[in-house]
Order: C-alpha cells, then sequence, then structure tokens
C-alpha cells in the first residue's frame, strides 16, 4: 500500500489542529500535537526520498504510539480538568487509523475469529471516536477555562485582541453551567469600567444582574479580577 494517503492525513491533521488551537482556552497541547505531528508527516517525507522507503507499518506504528498518548493526555483535558477539548479527539484518529491499518496489513492472515474480533474492535474504535468528537468538538463548551485563560490574559496585561482577556471572557458563558456565567460577566463589567467604556458597562453590569449580581459571584475571584486590573497602568479606550 502507498504510504502517500497517510502522509497527507499526518500534515493534514497538523495543520487543521495548529488552525484550531488559536480557538482553545489554553492553546498550547494541541498547539504542540500540532507540531509534533507536522514533524513526523515531514520527516517520513524525507524518508520517501532515502534509498529505502519508510514502511507503511513504520507510519501505523507511529500513529498508535502518538494516538495512545495523546489519548490519555487529550481525555484528561478534556474531562478532568476541562482545559482543551481538540487534543483527545484528533490523537482518536490518529489511534483509530493506526490500529485498524495495522489489522488490514494481517487481515488475510487472520482466522476467522481473529477476523470477526478485529472486527468488532473497529466498531468499538468507530464508535469510540464518535463520542470523542461529539463530546469534544462539537458540545464541549468550556466556560471556567474561558474564564481562567482571561484571567491569565488580564494578569499578563492583555485585554483586547485574540486571546485578551475580553476575547476571552466574552467565550465564558454556558447554558448548561449558568452559574459559572457571572464570573465572566462580573470581569467585563469590571474591564470596561476600567476601559471606561460606558456603554459596554452598563451593558455588561445589566447581564451579571440579570445572573444574581455580584452574590453569585466568590469573593475571590472578585479580588482577583480587581487586583489584576489595579496592577495595570491607568488607560483609556
Amino acid at each position: 500500500m502507498s504510504t502517500w494517503p497517510v502522509l497527507l492525513l499526518e500534515v493534514g491533521l497538523a495543520l487543521i489542529v495548529l488552525y484550531l488551537s488559536k480557538k482553545q482556552p489554553f492553546p498550547g497541547p494541541s498547539r504542540r500535537l500540532g507540531w509534533v505531528l507536522f514533524s513526523v508527516g515531514l520527516l517520513f517525507i524525507l524518508g520517501e526520498t532515502a534509498p529505502r522507503p519508510v514502511s507503511i507499518r513504520a507510519h501505523y506504528a507511529v500513529l498508535l504510539v502518538l494516538g495512545a498518548i495523546g489519548l490519555v493526555k487529550g481525555i484528561n483535558n478534556m474531562l478532568i480538568i476541562r482545559q482543551e477539548v481538540l487534543v483527545a479527539p484528533i490523537c482518536g484518529i490518529l489511534f483509530c487509523v493506526g490500529a485498524v491499518g495495522f489489522m488490514s496489513e494481517e487481515w488475510q492472515n487472520m482466522t476467522s475469529f481473529e477476523q470477526i474480533f478485529s472486527f468488532l474492535t473497529v466498531v468499538v474504535l468507530a464508535g469510540g471516536e464518535v463520542w470523542l468528537v461529539f463530546r469534544g468538538l462539537l458540545i464541549g463548551r468550556l466556560p471556567l477555562a474561558w474564564s481562567q485563560a482571561g484571567l491569565v490574559a488580564l494578569r499578563r496585561g492583555v485585554i483586547s485582541g485574540e486571546h485578551g482577556a475580553i476575547w476571552c471572557f466574552e467565550r465564558a458563558w454556558d447554558l448548561d453551567e449558568e452559574h459559572l456565567n457571572p464570573m465572566a460577566w462580573i470581569a467585563l463589567e469590571r474591564i470596561y469600567k476600567y476601559l471606561g467604556n460606558e456603554e459596554q458597562h452598563t451593558y455588561w453590569s445589566d447581564r451579571l444582574s440579570e445572573s444574581g449580581g455580584e452574590e453569585a459571584v466568590a469573593k475571590e475571584w472578585i479580588l482577583a479580577i480587581e487586583e489584576s486590573l489595579s496592577d495595570l497602568k491607568p488607560m483609556t479606550e
């Protein structure tokens, strides 16, 4: 089997991950995955020019290992610490391609029982990958992570622009976790007050009041926002 389809998959997924990582509250894990996958793809492309090109099994082995390691890390990021939702489904694709590739290479040498077992394994892997895509890419909102990312940006003094405090806090809401929304509303209310933007300050103040007011937000969070703003130099929008 030609290795070029797998090479295109590796490089294509790397570019997709690098692009989508910008839309994660903490882009570091997915960005690292993208560069690792891109580097692997380039190394394999160089390997194609060698007198003895890299075998397709080497591709499957690398995808299987990268996918397995990434799945462990990605599922932890998605379900436990909830900082990003991109690594798990992408690594699931890598793992599935590697596993199915190995099984397809050995299919002719398998007994009937082994073929049935392999087929059931493929079904389970496909089902798991569908769940990862659905849970991560389709409904994977991370309101708390966006608020955390906003606070990190605020402490760095980055208020506007992509991955600035405002950009992050405006994404830190979720209809399923409405109790977290006031954290973002009060942060935006304080930021726009600091910037002197009365219109936006009034808007977010009203949103905060609709969600329970300052009483719905932990005092420690309010203090962290105000301290971060006080550390910045006075400015106007």
